[in-house]
């Protein structure tokens, strides 16, 4: 009886101030009904614990950038091929920007809700902006295990760091530093996967053209009931190319041969994945990874993640040299920007909305 009760304040609490962070901090026994996915959609106990989630790894391939040359070419091709999903390690960005970024991560979540909700997000719909919970504004959602402060940091004409947090005085700096760092790091990726699809070098970063880049720093409670919900429904992402920079908390699961893997946490590498825009420019050779986060009911989970994507202007069409009488294309051109009001109209639901697309 306690523990209904417990659910019923959690719901009233959940729908007043929807943030993730201040349900959890009720003490809750159990959580609200908007929070429990639908059976076939729940991870195991298993993938929910913490000590069975370390010897749960997988095998997502670890790609050592400091070597350079074919070799991390053809590692990188082969894991965009079979995986769609890499880590890279000895990547270029300081390890001590990285401590920054995940020191003010933490610092911004451990400040009171009136402080966060000073930057909430205005229109979590369509461009999430700021900070925020929900992933869509459908009234029948299933909400994410999730709180998320987002920053629209490339071009420099959607940059207001005046929606970006003042404290601690460095926030800004270290997020515009950041910005610089991981989009060269993304174009340098792009590079590699141009040259393993035989490309030219700069061929998809061109083909992306001047990038639209957000980066989020999400947060993940502990969740008193966790086999029950997700922290972040499954899905693939929209764009380009992304760059996740993770704690050592496990959390990030991904598909292969239709089975979800735990990706270990390495300390300072950044897990790579292709977005449905790369699927396409790729005439369907890579492609986009479906993936998840699962939560715990010991420890919260931080992340940061770079979204490299193209403008919504932009119009996307598969590689004209990988296009021929034998190798037809498989997408139609596609405005990036009618991708995104999709996925964010009809939700992510796994892959479907960039399947959907594919020429039969």
């Amino acid at each position: 009886m306690a523990a209904s009760v417990a659910a019923q304040v959690a719901e009233r609490i959940c729908y007043s101030d929807d943030r993730v962070q201040a349900l959890a901090e009720q003490g809750l026994l159990e959580i609200p009904t908007s929070y429990i996915r639908p059976v076939e959609e729940r991870p195991s106990i298993q993938e929910t614990s913490l000590k069975e989630a370390a010897s749960d790894y997988g095998s997502l391939p670890v790609i050592d950038l400091a070597e350079g040359g074919p070799d991390v070419v053809a590692q990188i091709g082969q894991a965009c091929s079979e995986w769609g999903f890499f880590q890279v390690v000895n990547h270029g960005v300081p390890v001590e920007l990285l401590e920054r970024m995940r020191q003010i991560g933490a610092h911004f979540y451990a400040r009171p809700l009136e402080e966060k909700l000073a930057y909430a997000c205005k229109d979590p719909g369509t461009a999430p902006e700021g900070y925020g919970s929900r992933l869509l504004v459908k009234d029948e959602q299933v909400m994410d295990w999730r709180d998320y402060i987002d920053h629209h940091t490339l071009p420099l004409s959607r940059r207001n760091v005046n929606r970006w947090p003042a404290d601690p005085p460095h926030y800004r700096s270290t997020m515009e530093e950041f910005s610089d760092e991981t989009c060269k790091l993304a174009q340098r990726l792009l590079g590699f996967i141009s040259e393993s699809l035989g490309l030219p070098t700069e061929f998809l970063v061109d083909a992306i053209g001047e990038p639209a880049q957000n980066i989020v720093i999400n947060y993940y409670p502990p969740c008193p009931q966790p086999h029950l919900t997700l922290g972040l429904q499954s899905h693939s992402d929209m764009g380009a190319i992304t760059l996740l920079l993770q704690d050592d908390v496990p959390g990030l699961q991904v598909v292969k041969d239709h089975e979800w893997f735990t990706v270990q946490p390495i300390r300072d590498a950044f897990v790579v994945n292709l977005g449905d825009m790369s699927q396409i420019l790729s005439n369907d050779k890579y492609k986009s990874c479906e993936h998840r986060a699962v939560v715990n009911g010991e420890r919260s989970r931080l992340s940061v993640v770079a979204f490299y994507d193209p403008a919504k202007s932009k119009l996307i069409s598969p590689a004209s040299p990988l296009v021929d009488k034998d190798h037809p294309a498989l997408f139609p051109s596609i405005l990036y920007g009618e991708h995104v009001a999709t996925w964010y109209s009809k939700g992510p639901d796994g892959k479907k909305n960039i399947d959907s697309l594919v020429i039969e």
